[in-house]
């Protein structure tokens, strides 16, 4: 079977991006469409407008005005992985990117990957990337310009905001793809970059005593010192988009722009990035289109990153060219939900992880429906790896350092040391702790998940999976 076969397989995990492209360019009949892409580092699913203590007005006035995805999930709660699906709407074992792009690490997407850059550039449309690209390599990555590049700490929303507003006015009536990412909250040498003032920024400081403790993490002084600090860079990322949204509306484009924001993966704590759980996993997704009826909608549909890169295609009215490998992608447009509530139809999300670091590896794949989750751990004899950030934040050497401390229900050995398989009752247990993969009384449904995990696999291009790879390393 070859890699085509495989990812047009027989699960009907997704649907190809909706279009009016002709077949061998992906130009567009319908180039007056922009698309402004806005990507969160590190945030949680942590929103003033979703009862959450952190003050985010600008992200709540975008869910207000547009929709707000309430079940959101990352494909990866890691970085570049999670990067690499948005930029080409494929699983990050099927475009290689199976872990971080920078320093040793070194991972990069396989050569015949086509990118959102890519395509849209085909299509007539001007492309710029402003701050954070973290996925390799850049010949991949084909951005007309990269404004504001990245390095180290970089934390100046306004410049970032004013370099986009300038190059969007730059381009006239050209249909444009730009792409913001933020590095707000990251973590970084002085914790969350809150150790100076911002232009144009209001700096909102926290009380350690007001901050809300996640159901992954003990009440500790020293995490909620930590959550304190994240919660002034969350509100700083917020400060960020207000400027950037008022530099698209000054540019005259908004009315003909598709906005998006998101997140890359849960907030650098423990139990939460680099982590299939749901606190890796339940992120920021919203969505204005100028074409939706519906404002301030709060769907419910289970959606995945998987289905951004079709949304903004479909948007585009382009597909990828008709002999691409990858294609249909195995997302769907969101576009024709975005009035709706509960869309029938959006029930189930994979999720999958390899790598984080190069040094850490400890490969997962998992389905999660409304109902239940469903974890593979397919090297289950290895401890589970602590992202270098989390090694070292306060909250890691509070919890470390206070004897019975645990990770909300779950303890530390329990974390660190799964069995091959997890199976949580959503409804009963939303902290996923009580495992039931070894009860008799649900050993149907075990069965039932095994196999849409493995069919999502091998329709995926899965190489951990036997059968994918020959002995000589070519795909079937």
């Amino acid at each position: 079977m070859n890699r085509r076969d495989l990812l047009q397989g027989t699960v009907g995990i997704g649907l190809a991006a909706a279009a009016t492209a002709t077949a061998d360019t992906g130009q567009s009949k319908r180039l007056e469409r922009n698309i402004l892409l806005i990507i969160a580092d590190d945030q949680g699913y942590d929103l003033s407008c979703c009862d959450g203590k952190v003050k985010t007005p600008v992200l709540d006035e975008l869910a207000a005005s547009g929709t707000l995805f309430t079940q959101g999930y990352a494909t990866v709660s890691s970085c570049s992985s999670s990067r690499s699906t948005l930029y080409t709407g494929l699983y990050s074992h099927t475009n290689g990117m199976y872990g971080l792009a920078h320093d040793v690490h070194n991972f990069s997407l396989l050569d015949d990957v086509r990118t959102l850059p890519w395509m849209l550039k085909q299509a007539g449309y001007a492309t710029a990337l402003v701050g954070k690209k973290h996925v390799k390599p850049d010949a991949l990555l084909p951005y007309d310009a990269w404004l504001v590049p990245e390095r180290p700490g970089i934390r100046d929303v306004a410049l970032m905001a004013h370099e986009a507003g300038r190059w969007m006015r730059a381009q006239g009536s050209t249909p444009f793809f730009l792409t913001v990412g933020f590095s707000d909250p990251h973590r970084d040498a002085a914790n969350f970059g809150n150790t100076r003032e911002w232009p144009e920024v209001k700096r909102e400081i926290y009380s350690p005593a007001e901050v809300l403790i996640p159901s992954h993490l003990p009440d500790l002084p020293g995490v909620r010192q930590d959550l304190a600090q994240y919660y002034e860079s969350v509100s700083r990322l917020d400060s960020g988009v207000g400027l950037l949204l008022h530099e698209l509306r000054q540019s005259g484009r908004e009315p003909d722009t598709l906005v998006i924001y998101l997140s890359d993966n849960g907030r650098p704590f423990p139990g939460a990035k680099d982590n299939l759980y749901e606190p890796g996993l339940h992120l920021p997704l919203m969505m204005r289109s100028p074409e939706q009826r519906a404002r301030g909608t709060r769907s419910r549909a289970l959606v995945s990153w998987i289905d951004v890169a079709p949304t903004m295609l479909a948007w585009a009215g382009v597909t990828p060219p008709r002999n691409y490998i990858y294609a249909p992608l195995p997302g769907r447009s969101l576009l024709p939900i975005l009035d709706e509530a509960d869309p029938p139809g959006f029930d189930r999300v994979f999720a999958t992880h390899s790598f984080h670091e190069i040094n850490q590896y400890y490969p997962m794949r998992s389905v999660r429906t409304r109902r239940y989750s469903y974890f593979l751990n397919l090297e289950p004899s290895l401890t589970v790896p602590v992202a270098s950030d989390v090694q070292l934040s306060p909250s890691w050497k509070a919890i470390t350092g206070t004897p019975g401390a645990k990770l909300g229900k779950r303890t530390l050995q329990a974390f660190a040391h799964r069995p091959s398989e997890e199976l949580y009752d959503l409804a009963a247990d939303p902290d996923e702790v009580v495992n039931l993969a070894g009860h008799s009384a649900h050993a149907a449904l075990l069965a039932e998940l095994r196999t849409q995990l493995h069919d999502w696999r091998a329709a995926t291009h899965d190489p951990w999976l036997a059968g994918i790879t020959d002995p000589f390393g070519h795909a079937h």
